[in-house]
Order: structure tokens, then C-alpha cells, then sequence
């Protein structure tokens, strides 16, 4: 319990932190739903799906998947300004558990995450998406999108403990994240990619989870078959459980290993 009560003490600073400066958050919002704007309006019309259906219901759910990924530069950033500022080595000089640090971020980073997930579903609202299936699927979707965030933020914390302290992490994880982000269904289908290309865009965890998200919204899944259409939402929580069981326990061995 110690370890909770120090996470949430440490999750109300970070809070703090960006209620005094919030620009941050709101740039990662703002250019978020740019991108969302850009591809209904400008390369939506040309864009196709299998079996048919309205781009707008088919590309929301993908764009707030792929929302949930900028955590991990955002997360990384701010640990690893932590670090350089020696904030952390002050943090490890406390009687406090090492979890407690990564714990008051990822919760600080979750809030954030909430918020995001609602300004996005009343801009989709405004542009014409609706959610056909109930309100409890609805509420299913929002769990497997803060679940994929969770995942993604050990990533940050890794990488912010390891790598972001030198020039260019910055860089690297832009490269980890936009990558990723194209090669997906977040913005077209796989079925109208190169067959060896759309095979890879099936198996990454982005593509588990928007699916899932849009089976659970009713939305257009923009597959006519294949796994993922029988096997969306078991993908979507596999996946974020793997990089999770991977990158916490490296997040940790990381913060332990830090020099003061």
C-alpha cells in the first residue's frame, strides 16, 4: 500500500506540473486531431475499404490508437528530464519505494490519456462518427485503448532511463513511433497494401487494437477476413500484456541501475 500511496503522491505532481505548464499535452492533442482532420478531409475521399462503409466510422478509432502511442515520446521526454535535471537522484535519496517514480508518472500519464480519449470521441462526434454498439462495448473499447497506453508508457520509461539522456532519443523514438503508426490499418486496410506489407501490418499491436476498437464501437473493421477479424480484442489485450511483462521489469532494473 506504501508503494500506492507514494505512486499517487508523485502521479499529483506530475499533475501539478503540467497544469502550470500544459502546452505539451495540448500540442500532442492538437496535432493529434490535425492528423485526424487531414486524413477525413483531404485523403479520405480516396480512400477505400473492403466491403465498403464511411472512412470517418473506419478512421477515428485508429487515430485514437494511434494517440495513445505519442505517451511514449511524451513519457520519455519528461523522465528523461527528470534525470538530467537530477530530480531523479533526488527521488532515489528518499526513503520511497524505486516503483513509486515510474508508477507517479504512468499515473499522471493515464489522466492525460482519459482526457485525450474525450476530446477525440466529441471531435469525432462533430465530424460525423457514431458508435453503433452499446454503451458497455463502448466502455471495452476505452479500456483496450488505456491498456495499450499503459504498455506503451514502459516503453517511454525505458527508454528515457536508457537512451534519453543522449542527443537524438528524441529522434529515435520518433522513428520507433511513426513507423509503426503508417505501417498499420490506423489509416488504410491492409488488404490494399502489398501482400508481404500487409501481412506485417496485421501483426503489429497497433492493428490489434484499433480492430478491436472498431468491433467494439461498430465501427468498419476495413478487413474482409484473416485473424484479426476472429481474434481482434484477444490481440488487443495479448499484446499490450507482452510489452508490459517485457519492458516493466527492464523499466525497473534501469532505474536501479541509474547513478547518482
Amino acid at each position: 500500500m506504501s508503494i500506492v500511496r507514494e505512486g499517487l503522491i508523485l502521479t499529483r505532481r506530475d499533475l501539478a506540473h503540467w497544469v502550470r505548464q500544459p502546452w505539451t499535452p495540448i500540442f500532442n492533442l492538437l496535432f493529434t486531431i490535425m492528423l485526424l482532420l487531414m486524413f477525413a478531409f483531404i485523403f479520405g475521399g480516396s480512400i477505400q475499404l473492403p466491403g465498403g462503409g464511411d472512412y470517418i466510422q473506419f478512421l477515428l478509432p485508429g487515430m485514437m490508437t494511434l494517440a495513445m502511442m505519442f505517451g511514449l515520446e511524451s513519457t520519455m521526454t519528461t523522465m528523461a528530464a527528470d534525470a538530467k535535471k537530477g530530480i531523479t537522484n533526488r527521488f532515489r535519496s528518499m526513503p520511497i519505494s524505486d516503483s513509486s517514480v515510474s508508477l507517479g508518472r504512468v499515473g499522471a500519464d493515464m489522466v492525460t490519456s482519459i482526457v485525450e480519449i474525450a476530446i477525440l470521441l466529441v471531435g469525432g462526434l462533430l465530424l460525423g462518427w457514431r458508435a453503433t454498439n452499446s454503451p458497455l462495448a463502448g466502455l471495452a473499447a476505452v479500456a483496450l485503448l488505456l491498456w495499450l497506453r499503459f504498455a506503451v508508457l514502459w516503453v517511454g520509461i525505458f527508454l528515457a532511463l536508457t537512451a534519453g539522456r543522449h542527443d537524438g532519443a528524441t529522434v529515435l523514438v520518433q522513428v520507433l513511433v511513426w513507423p509503426a503508426g503508417f505501417l498499420s490499418n490506423v489509416f488504410v486496410a491492409p488488404e490494399f497494401m502489398p501482400s508481404w506489407l500487409g501481412a506485417v501490418a496485421a501483426w503489429n499491436p497497433i492493428s490489434a487494437t484499433s480492430t478491436a476498437v472498431r468491433e467494439l464501437f461498430g465501427n468498419p473493421l476495413g478487413i474482409s477476413g484473416g485473424w484479426l477479424t476472429d481474434y481482434g480484442v484477444l490481440a488487443a489485450i495479448a499484446w499490450p500484456l507482452v510489452i508490459t511483462a517485457v519492458f516493466l521489469p527492464l523499466s525497473a532494473r534501469a532505474y536501479r541501475r541509474l547513478r547518482k
